[in-house]
Order: structure tokens, then C-alpha cells, then sequence
């Protein structure tokens, strides 16, 4: 399953902070400075007079139940023909941060009611990149067990949904496999570095035919 991206598209990226990446705090840098800004940057490479427009409404620390209660602003309101959602490790991070436990079926649910939205009011296209974790200590290995089954919710739901997936779980763990380290890809386990966001923009622009 891919996307279409038309000569007047608005594709919107939501999320957390791995799709904020600065935008909120570099008002100059409206796509931030991860994936989706290189997404954005490869896209106009490869279609240097289309009329394709990117917007960026990733939040830092989101969890998909902060993504449903600012939707309507956030995602509907713009009506973009491309809805791109990566969401999911805050849900397992605050669980193991600060004991707030978001249930597999909770994640799922709230994922769900975004998804009927978007599909009930408008045509938009669905990518969805599903939630990673790359381990770089013993104890995150065990984050595992929540994650895990989020990432599984995602695949469901883009089956349900007829929505591209990006398989991003596995990409980057292999990359780290390829790199020697885990922290060349994810410093801390979960936020990109400048490698593993070029890796994402660049599996993110294959599922766009690019």
C-alpha cells in the first residue's frame, strides 16, 4: 500500500516528538528539523513544480490520547489529502517514567476513533509509521513488553483502515544492527538522530512512490 501525492496536496504530519522536532520552539523552522522536514525536502526535490503543501503538528510527549483531544484543530481543521500519524512510544514511556499505564486496547481505541474521523469527513490518505524502540540500555529491553503490542495495534489498524504502513520498528533496528550501535540511530532509545530521521524521510518518500 502507497500514497498519491497530487500537484496540490497538503500532507499533514502528526505526532509526538519525534515529528515536532523544534517546530514549536524555531517558529522560523515550521516542519521542525527531523523526518518529516526531510520528507518534505525530498518530495520538492523529486517534484520541483508541484504545488504540494506540508504542515507539521507533532507535539512533544504526546500520547495518542492528547492527538484525539487536539484532532479537530490539529488534523480535520486543516483538511489535508495526506494524514501521516507516528505516535505510540509515549505510551509506553510513561508507563516506566511515571507509572501512567495506557492499556493496549486503550492505545488502540483512541488510535481508532482518530482514524474514523479522518475516513467519516474526508478522503484523505492514511500513512501510518508505526511506534519503535531501539534499546540502548538492559532496562529498555523490557519496554518491550508494552510496546510491543502498540506496534502490533498499528499494523491492524492500517490493514483496517486501508492506510500505508511504515514498518518503522524494524528499519531501524536493522539499521542499528548495520551501524554497530544502537545510539547511532536513536541516542537515547527513542528520539532519531540526524541518521535514523534520514532513514525515516527516506522510507517515508518510498511509500510515495519517490
Amino acid at each position: 500500500m502507497t500514497i498519491s501525492l497530487h500537484e496540490s496536496a497538503t500532507v499533514l504530519f502528526q505526532g509526538d516528538s519525534i515529528t515536532e522536532v523544534g517546530r514549536l520552539s524555531e517558529p522560523d523552522r515550521p516542519l521542525g528539523l527531523g523526518y518529516a522536514r526531510l520528507a518534505a525536502d525530498l518530495v520538492r526535490a523529486a517534484r520541483p513544480d508541484s504545488g504540494i503543501t506540508f504542515v507539521n503538528r507533532g507535539v512533544g510527549g504526546d500520547r495518542v490520547s492528547d492527538l484525539r483531544a487536539r484532532w479537530r484543530e490539529d488534523a480535520l481543521d486543516i483538511r489535508p489529502d495526506v494524514v501521516s500519524v507516528l505516535v505510540g512510544v509515549n505510551d509506553t514511556w510513561f508507563r516506566y517514567r511515571s507509572g501512567e499505564v495506557t492499556s493496549a486496547r486503550s492505545f488502540e481505541d483512541d488510535y481508532r476513533a482518530i482514524l474514523t474521523q479522518v475516513r467519516e469527513g474526508s478522503d484523505a490518505q492514511l500513512l501510518l509509521v508505526e511506534p519503535f524502540l531501539i534499546p540502548v540500555t538492559a532496562e529498555q529491553w523490557a519496554w518491550r513488553e508494552d510496546l510491543d503490542p502498540k506496534i502490533h495495534a498499528v499494523r491492524r489498524l492500517a490493514g483496517e483502515f486501508d492506510a500505508a504502513l511504515l514498518a518503522a520498528d524494524g528499519l531501524l533496528n536493522q539499521a542499528a544492527r548495520s551501524a554497530g550501535a544502537a545510539e547511532r540511530i536513536a541516542g537515547d532509545g527513542v528520539h532519531p538522530t540526524p541518521l535514523g530521521h534520514r532513514l525515516l524521510a527516506e522510507a517515508w518518500t518510498a511509500l510515495a512512490g519517490l
